[in-house]
């Protein structure tokens, strides 16, 4: 059984227990590499598909060049994947946190259980929850209906999402029914990731089975989903608005089943009417910084579901995960990031891919169609790079630095180099943790412990106790070794700096998030003395 507080300290640092040993050379592929797949999209060529490998090249190209920070693209046209690329160290196996894009499989398994008949959009959100409804409901609250819910018009106008996540919340449905309604429902947009939580809670309710569990026969088995996994709220409830996992081709099919207007292989999985309603402008959205007709954000919200311009619409998730049909294209575009110009990697899309999707510079030139496939072959987001070694190194390799007293209760470190890798251990009092990194390249491999981005998210996946991360180190300077640890399945990376002075350490950590966001990491900086004959850590 997991120690919770150990747990927590984890969350906290940002990475986890991994194994002992360091890698000696790149890319070894661990057990969980090669997954069984039960069904993949069949693969075409782009030109094939009457798509431009040039218009694809370009935006991968224009990606790169502002930095954007993409994992993984998946381009598909009629049915057939014609591009697709995963920026190393993220692969194709592996899943990636979807954020708000999980709100779109929320609303398409209540599509499936209206299309069941357990409940309609019209009914009142309040007669699912006789339990937990406050002692005086207004009218407001009364009126609510599941279609408000489903379109963001509450009448909130704040979302109640997070102080429905405050420590010690036991009951997120209670708290979401006793925040103020303040406007009449169906009349006042404010995105609200509550809402899409008790759209879940409501499938729960109905059901008696979790969102994931209830999609699983009904959406992932068919479409060939494997290994999915959901965040939950305390009382085991898949939090709906966020927290899913799945891998980049998973998401591509999700839209081609919305591109198929419900249909896969011959068999019905979701009503058209429902996905003609889940992805029509329902109301009017808000959002981004631009003008309506530059902006992707004010184009009108479905059922869960963005509006987009050139009557695309789309899924999307926080920094930078999409899934946006093209219905008229016949075209999915699926993507993974952690950006903070989301914006800007739709721009890349109309600008680059659409064009190419409509024949603009379409050819039977083999020269782009070969310059995309190399380009897509050697995608990679390279570690920090710098000096190898330092005179250092061999002098504090192994020795271990205890920590003045700190937030967060951290004991000591050390750092222990092998022929190519290093290993970084910091003990508090749960016991050691440690990390392995690779020297300027990659090292992938499986932590003990779950890395939960600060602030950001608070919830856990059920049964999950490993975390798996690709690092690598690098010498800043003589004196400065700095680690990147890219969580690979999820958007986020952590950075962790040690600088060491003749018998001291300063050990100093700054998040992904904390980056983007441009504030400093909360994390304390971590002061330490070379321990007498400190060689080593107990584990």
């Amino acid at each position: 059984m997991i120690n919770l507080n150990r747990r927590h300290f984890l969350k906290q640092l940002g990475f986890g227990a991994v194994g002992l040993t360091v890698a000696t050379s790149g890319w070894a592929a661990p057990a969980w590499d090669s997954p069984a797949r039960t069904f993949q999209l069949p693969r075409s060529l782009p030109e094939v598909q009457g798509v431009a490998s040039g218009g694809l090249l370009n935006f991968v190209n224009a990606v790169e060049k502002s930095a954007l920070n993409l994992h993984s693209m998946m381009v598909v046209r009629h049915g057939q994947v014609v591009a697709e690329g995963w920026w190393a160290p993220y692969k194709p196996q592996l899943k990636h946190t979807l954020y708000s894009l999980s709100k779109s499989f929320t609303s398409t398994a209540v599509g499936m259980a209206v299309a069941e008949g357990k409940l309609t959009v019209e009914d009142k959100v309040i007669s699912f929850f006789k339990a937990d409804l406050p002692a005086t409901i207004s009218d407001n609250l009364a009126a609510m209906r599941v279609k408000d819910l489903l379109t963001m018009t509450t009448g909130h106008d704040k979302e109640p999402t997070p102080n429905m996540r405050v420590d010690g919340n036991k009951n997120w449905i209670k708290v979401f029914l006793a925040h103020p309604v303040d406007h009449k429902p169906g009349t006042h947009f404010v995105y609200n990731s509550g809402a899409t939580y008790m759209l879940s809670a409501i499938v729960q309710k109905l059901t008696g089975q979790p969102v994931l569990t209830y999609l699983k026969p009904r959406l992932f088995d068919p479409l060939g989903i494997e290994g999915a996994d959901w965040e939950t709220d305390p009382n085991g409830i898949d939090t709906g608005g966020w927290g899913l996992r799945v891998r980049t081709e998973d998401i591509a099919k999700f839209g081609q089943l919305y591109v198929q207007k419900g249909m896969w292989n011959g068999k019905r999985l979701l009503p058209e009417a429902w996905i003609a309603d889940a992805t029509s402008k329902q109301v009017q959205s808000a959002g981004g910084k631009r003008k309506a007709e530059e902006n992707d954000w004010l184009q009108g919200y479905g059922y869960q579901f963005w509006r987009c311009r050139h009557d695309a619409y789309r899924g999307d998730g926080a920094l930078g995960q999409y899934c946006i049909v093209l219905p008229k294209e016949d075209a999915v575009i699926a993507i993974t990031s952690e950006t903070s110009d989301m914006q800007a990697i739709l721009d890349e899309v109309w600008t680059n891919i659409l064009p190419a999707l409509q024949g603009a510079g379409s050819s039977t030139d083999k020269t782009a169609s070969t310059a995309l496939n190399q380009k897509l072959k050697g995608l990679a987001l390279a570690p920090p790079m710098m000096a190898s070694t330092s005179p250092v190194s061999s002098k504090i390799s192994g020795h271990t630095y205890g920590l003045a007293t700190n937030s967060m209760k951290a004991k000591a470190v050390s750092l222990t180099f092998g022929k190519d890798g290093c290993i970084f251990k910091l003990q508090d009092e749960q016991g050691a943790h440690q990390v392995t990194c690779g020297i300027n390249r990659w090292v992938e491999s499986e932590t003990t412990f779950s890395t939960i981005p600060l602030k950001l998210v608070a919830t856990p996946v059920p049964g999950e106790t490993k975390t798996r991360v690709a690092g690598s180190g690098t010498w800043q300077d003589a004196n400065t070794f700095v680690m990147t640890l890219r969580f690979i399945e999820t958007a986020h990376t952590d950075t962790v700096s040690l600088t060491f002075g003749d018998d001291s350490v300063t050990v100093d950590f700054a998040s992904s998030l904390s980056k983007i966001n441009k504030t400093k990491d909360p994390r304390p900086e971590l002061q330490g003395k070379l321990q007498a004959g400190g060689v080593g850590m107990k584990g």
